[in-house]
């Protein structure tokens, strides 16, 4: 029994539009491994600061299940996992980043993959060196989430969760610095260019990669992010979880594709899923009944059975994006081979 099934229409996707555009070998910049979930009932009055449909999808993702995704989804390529575990907010998350980190750390080991030790802003400096060197990490992963309880969810700031402290840290070690950018103006917030544009001045060693480029889903999310960014050249962007052409390809002409990397933010990516932008606010079309009541979220709205039949994973939205996005730009193989391999290779030292 696979882990989900592959219907005959993902495999026509698969074979007919991906097979011969992926190279080889593979290097997946994003992806979220975790043996327990963490969920846990709300703390009454506790402000949620995180979308809810990413949990419908998985509620754990060990190794076991990162591996057989990538066997079932895409059967002709060898690809190696940039792993980190997953968090949870309130009281409860440093015990849950402890046991995930520990968790990563082991299976890394054991299957010679690379890992970014997922911090908490209340750790020190120090506390991080310890911990990175202990666990074979090669650099931080952190989330708005772990912000101070007090900060209202619009008003969190980078520094919030990575503190600069830490970011001394990252530097001092030539760490990866996995950004998922907080804020409801994403990569176009002007505080967020602003504490970018900061640490790629202050703390230049660090490798800071913008996940899902700076979550811009939508055209609208961009503003003036991309030409603030671009010439930040220690600074790169992965498009996990990200399927809009247009920003994918404007990302790659602003930067140049040797600083954009592929990234799938599995286990997220196993949903079926089409996404739409509607007055630049993202839109999940899935299955009717699929991932249970959609009004728990406005990002999910389910389609008819009919248009269901034509909707596939969400990891093949995204390449088949990436796709199209290379095929506007007129990229060289080698160009799609490095934002697909070379890029995170030589980033994580594995080139």
């Amino acid at each position: 029994m696979s882990l989900f099934p592959v219907t005959a229409y993902d495999k026509s996707v698969y074979r007919d539009e991906l097979a011969d555009f992926l190279p080889a070998k593979m290097i997946d910049i994003h992806a979220h491994c975790y043996a327990t979930s963490g969920e846990r009932e709300p703390v009454p009055g506790e402000v949620k600061r995180t979308v809810s449909w990413p949990s419908k999808v998985a509620s754990v993702n060990p190794i076991e299940d990162l591996l057989e995704t990538y066997s079932l989804l895409l059967p002709e390529q060898e690809v190696v996992p940039l792993i980190f575990a997953n968090t949870i907010s309130g009281p409860d998350a440093p015990e849950h980043l402890r046991n995930g980190n520990n968790y990563c750390a082991e299976v890394a080991a054991e299957h010679n993959f690379p890992a970014l030790y997922y911090s908490h802003p209340a750790e020190s400096g120090a506390e991080l060196e310890r911990a990175v060197t202990a666990g074979g990490f090669c650099g931080l992963k952190s989330y708005l989430c772990l912000s101070p309880a007090y900060l209202p969810e619009a008003e969190i700031r980078i520094f919030d969760f990575f503190t600069p402290e830490q970011l001394e840290a990252a530097n001092k070690n030539k760490w990866v610095v996995m950004l998922h950018i907080p804020r409801h103006g994403r990569l176009a917030d002007p505080i967020n260019l602003a504490q970018v544009e900061k640490i790629a001045a202050r703390w230049p060693d660090l490798k800071l990669i913008l996940a899902h480029i700076g979550r811009a889903y939508c055209s609208g999310d961009v503003g003036e992010g991309l030409k603030r960014i671009a010439p930040l050249e220690r600074v790169s962007f992965d498009f996990s979880a990200n399927c809009n052409v247009g920003v994918i390809r404007d990302t790659i002409d602003a930067v140049g594709p040797h600083r954009v990397l592929w990234g799938s933010d599995l286990p997220v990516l196993r949903m079926r899923t089409r996404r739409i932008c509607e007055n630049n606010f993202y839109i999940n079309l899935v299955p009717p009944g699929l991932y249970g009541d959609e009004s728990i979220d406005p990002h999910l709205r389910e389609v008819s059975e009919k248009e269901a039949e034509t909707i596939t994973f969400f990891l093949y939205e995204q390449l088949l994006a990436f796709k199209k996005a290379a095929g506007e730009l007129r990229l060289t193989r080698s160009e799609i081979e490095a934002v697909l391999y070379g890029n995170a290779a030589k980033i994580l030292g594995l080139a």
